[in-house]
């Protein structure tokens, strides 16, 4: 576990990470960050060329799904004061399985693994964490906000903006693993040719939650990992 309060961190999250294992090597080499051991990894060997650029928006995050996005600490809060928040959250919260597991989608100009069908047990607890872990998070400074470009967003996504400090929760919230940049069309049908046989393993199969994690942007802008927080509030 890293220490929460390292001088190095700029800004916290909370996400789901992939436990040890096939999904958690395959993003690791694919996006090229491992963010358990701040390492970068070599990409699979038969990996096109163009994966370098494909991936090297969201490599700076490590494989992950969004629950609470990065954001900076409050004046008079820590990052032990936001890990103990997120631990006794996730004690209370039950596992969630996406019983119809996830699927290989383009959202918008980019691509990533999505639920493959309703997933309203994991929108609950998406939704939990942003409001109980909230008082830990700064108010956006007009730099940070105007980054978001409110002006392209709907009425209700700048009202999340506002309250929450991201646009993406609450009924706006779309559970997504992202697996590559922004990319024009055709570029994405080259990423998306190439990724479905390389995720095919993790798809149309049930999908399990059960853990959140505590992670921290470092030097370089790269999110590394805090500490691991079982859900363990119930059978799921």
């Amino acid at each position: 576990m890293a220490d929460p309060d390292a001088p190095e961190w700029t800004r916290h999250a909370i996400y789901w990470r992939p436990d040890p294992g096939p999904l958690a090597d395959f993003g690791a080499a694919w996006l090229g960050w491992e963010p358990r051991t701040a390492t970068a990894p070599p990409p699979p060997a038969d990996a096109p060329a163009a994966r370098e650029g494909w991936t090297s928006t969201p490599r700076k995050y490590g494989l992950h799904g969004t629950l609470k996005a990065p954001f900076r600490l409050a004046a008079g809060t820590s990052g032990a004061a936001l890990g103990a928040a997120a631990a006794a959250v996730a004690a209370d919260a039950a596992p969630v399985v996406l019983h119809d597991g996830l699927r290989l989608a383009r959202l918008g100009s980019f691509l990533a693994l999505v639920p493959a069908g309703p997933a309203p047990a994991l929108a609950a607890l998406a939704a939990r964490i942003v409001a109980e872990l909230d008082p830990s998070r700064a108010p956006l400074t007009g730099a940070e906000r105007a980054r978001r470009h409110p002006e392209r967003l709907s009425a209700a996504e700048r009202a999340n903006l506002d309250r929450w400090g991201y646009p993406h929760v609450m009924a706006e919230f779309r559970f997504h693993i992202t697996l590559t940049g922004a990319l024009e069309p055709a570029e994405a049908a080259r990423a998306e040719a190439e990724l479905g046989p390389r995720v095919a393993p993790f798809v149309g199969r049930p999908f399990a939650i059960g853990a959140i994690w505590h992670c921290a942007e470092g030097p370089g802008g790269r999110f590394c990992d805090i500490a691991r927080h079982a859900l363990a509030g119930g059978a799921a």
